[in-house]
Order: structure tokens, then C-alpha cells, then sequence
């Protein structure tokens, strides 16, 4: 974070298009759109935005008491799925001019427009606005292609005519991904859209997201982008197969058939040692899904013909996806909540817009809280060189 005396030194020049100034954070709404809107850097002063809470508009101190639960709560702002795509932050707790803040320090974002629940904010000069059709464009011009995660780049070869399925993109994911006001301008082309949503790079190019998610044969493109469920009587690969599946077709696609999946094969047994019945399945479906969904999400789907792998043995099921971990996860902090990357995060994004995902990074700790109350022992993880795998016991 910047020095005591850099942050100062903006703080003396009041609100502009690098300052926002907030005595409390009674409305988070307000700060989730100076930080979308600094994460845009439409002026591109290609340096950090700043949020100064505790301040009053007249730059006098607000008294707001700076603890530990007021900066987790400003922490948090960045994983809580309302901005995306994730801005790049830090949260601190100073002293300026004899007064406590809370400062969040919001940098550029390499990948915009950010938007905040769908709507694209900037800002102008000392105030926040929503971009217009030009400003988004501006903002979609800046993106530094070079940089971006395999999931935004550009399938050589695919083209949006042939490749992906406008239908499905127009009446399924652009109004989950998309605030109804900017819907309804209207005058933004698809190519403006798609462009916008990172699902076509300045080419015109569609993404590896836009394949994955809306393509017409994400298969074609990625022969290992599927699910492989089999079910074994015993608990060795040698038992015999009582089921066996291929899950294919967009991610949104696998994810609901693989939930229907989950639910035919766990068992559910009746409690009747209480004085009510009770019904307790082997497996709670929750954490089930939960970390199904973060194989499919968090693969790596860059040079690697493997599928995501579930095998159902007669105790336990084992999860295994290609790729091993990234980023901030390590194999020594792999599995424990609270710890999650993004290798994919343009994929990440798109399951949020589709409803697959509530919040970020709380998938695992879903699924201990599910198997816990189900009486499950928690879940095992464990990462390999070039693949990680959990193991869920039974009930």
C-alpha cells in the first residue's frame, strides 16, 4: 500500500477521479462502485484508486471505529461475487492526520470493464457514473491481451458465426450476466457484448470461455473438457461397474446433469431412533456438488486431453481433475477453507452469472459444514504433480 504520506497527500486534495471518501460502511453498495469504478481506471492514470472510510465529504474525521471485523468486512468485498471480474485490492487500517481510516487500495485492472451485479461503473472527475456504450468500449480497448489467463484468450481458428450458439448467449447468459437497465439502452452490438463479457477478444475472436460456456462443440475444441462418472461395486478400479457416464456439452450443461446424477446415486436411509424420523443420506448432495463444481471450475483445460474424474466406490467417492494448484494455493494449504485462486477466473465469472456459484471461495468450506452435519468424516485432499483429488467417505 501506498505510504503514509502518498495517501495523505491525495486525502488533502478531497474526492476526484482517484479518491472516494465514506464516513462508515452502512452502505457497502457505494463502495463495491468506487472500487469497480477505480478498477476501470477509464482516465487511465494507470495508478492505484483509493477509498478512504471514515472520512467525511469535508475531509474531517468521522470518529469510525477501525477493527478487525470492519476490515474483514472490506476484505471481503472482493471474493463476494458481486464484482467482477475480481478487482485487485488491499485493505489497511492508518492513521492520517490524527485520524483512523480504513483504506482500501484498488489498482488497475488488466482485464476491464469491471462491473459491479452487472452494471459498469466509472469514475468522473469527483463523482461515480454507469459507462455508457462509448465508455465500455474505451474500457474493453484497454485490456492487456498479452497477460490474460488461458480462459480469456482467443481460440485460434473458432469464429462467433460458426462457433458459438447466439441463441443460447442471447436468451440465457447475457440477462443473468447483464443489469436489465443496460439491457435495455439497446445500443450496444453483439460484438460490443461479447467484447464486454470477455467472451471475444478485440478480434473479434470468441474465448476459450465463450467455447466452454455458449459454443455450439466445446468438445471439438477441448476433447478432455468433460465428466467421467463410474460407479464400482467395490472399492478397487478392478470391481465391477454399476454405472458409468459421460457428461458432456457446455459447462452449464454438465453441471445440471451431473447434479441429477449425484442425487440417483446417493442413498438415503430413515433414522427412526428419535422420537421424529429422520432421513440421512450417505452423502450430503451439498458438499457433493460443491466439490464437483470446483474440479470442473478450477481444471486446467491448457494441454490436457483428461477429463474430470468421479469414481463412486462402495465407501467412498474420489473426485480427481487435471491440473495441480495455483496461484495463492499451495500443496500445503490445498483443501482448508478459506484458501482459494482463480486459474480460471473468466470460467469462474460465467458460472457465477449462470447461478452456479453464490460467492467466491466458499465452496470447500460448504462442503466440510454439509459433512459435518451429515456425520461424515471431512473431506481428504491432496495434490499431485499434475492433478488433485478429494476423498468424501460414507455416512
Amino acid at each position: 500500500m501506498l505510504s503514509d504520506q502518498e495517501l495523505g497527500d491525495v486525502l488533502k486534495a478531497g474526492e476526484s477521479d482517484r479518491a472516494e471518501l465514506t464516513e462508515s460502511t452502512k452502505n457497502l453498495d457505494k463502495i463495491r462502485q468506487a472500487v469497480c469504478a477505480f478498477a476501470n481506471d477509464l482516465p487511465d492514470h494507470r495508478k492505484p484508486g483509493l477509498v478512504f472510510i471514515g472520512i467525511k465529504d469535508d475531509r474531517s474525521c468521522a470518529k469510525l471505529i477501525i477493527d478487525d471485523k470492519l476490515l474483514q468486512t472490506l476484505g471481503g468485498l472482493r471474493s463476494d461475487g458481486k464484482i467482477l471480474p475480481f478487482p485487485t485490492m488491499e485493505v489497511g487500517k492508518r492513521i492520517l492526520n490524527g485520524c483512523e481510516v480504513a483504506v482500501i487500495q484498488v489498482e488497475p485492472s488488466d482485464n476491464p470493464p469491471v462491473k459491479v451485479d452487472g452494471r459498469c461503473w466509472i469514475r468522473v472527475g469527483p463523482r461515480r457514473a454507469q459507462a455508457s456504450a462509448e465508455e465500455e468500449r474505451r474500457l474493453t480497448e484497454k485490456r492487456r491481451w498479452k497477460s490474460s489467463p488461458f480462459d480469456m484468450q482467443g481460440m485460434r481458428g473458432a469464429s462467433v458465426e460458426n462457433d458459438l450458439d447466439m441463441r443460447k448467449f442471447e436468451i440465457e447468459y447475457l440477462p443473468a450476466a447483464v443489469s436489465p437497465e443496460v439491457l435495455a439502452e439497446n445500443d450496444r452490438s453483439r460484438e460490443d457484448q461479447l467484447q464486454a463479457l470477455r467472451l471475444a477478444t478485440q478480434e473479434g475472436i470468441p474465448t476459450v470461455t465463450a467455447i466452454l460456456t455458449v459454443g455450439k462443440e466445446p468438445d471439438y475444441w477441448f476433447p478432455g473438457a468433460y465428466i467421467q462418472f463410474v460407479r464400482f461395486a467395490g472399492n478397487e478400479l478392478t470391481a465391477s461397474i454399476v454405472d458409468q457416464k459421460e457428461i458432456r456439452g457446455t459447462l452449464t450443461e454438465q453441471l445440471r446433469a451431473l447434479d441429477s446424477l449425484l442425487k440417483v446415486h446417493i442413498v438415503t436411509a430413515l433414522d427412526t431412533s428419535g422420537e421424529r424420523h429422520k432421513e440421512i443420506p450417505d452423502y450430503p448432495f451439498a458438499a457433493l456438488r460443491e466439490l464437483a463444481r470446483n474440479a470442473v471450475i478450477h481444471r486446467n483445460y491448457e494441454g490436457t486431453n483428461a477429463p474430470v474424474r468421479i469414481h463412486w466406490f462402495a465407501d467412498n467417492v474420489e473426485i480427481i481433475n487435471p491440473g495441480t494448484v495455483y496461484g495463492a494455493v499451495t500443496p500445503e494449504n490445498f483443501g482448508k477453507p478459506g484458501t482459494t485462486d482463480y486459474r480460471n477466473p473468466t470460467i469462474a465469472e460465467a458460472m457465477k452469472n449462470m447461478g452456479f456459484m453464490q460467492r467466491f471461495g466458499i465452496g470447500i468450506t460448504t462442503a466440510h459444514k454439509a459433512l459435518k452435519e451429515n456425520g461424515n468424516p471431512p473431506p481428504e485432499f491432496d495434490a499431485k504433480e499434475n492433478f488433485v483429488f478429494v476423498r468424501i467417505r460414507k455416512q
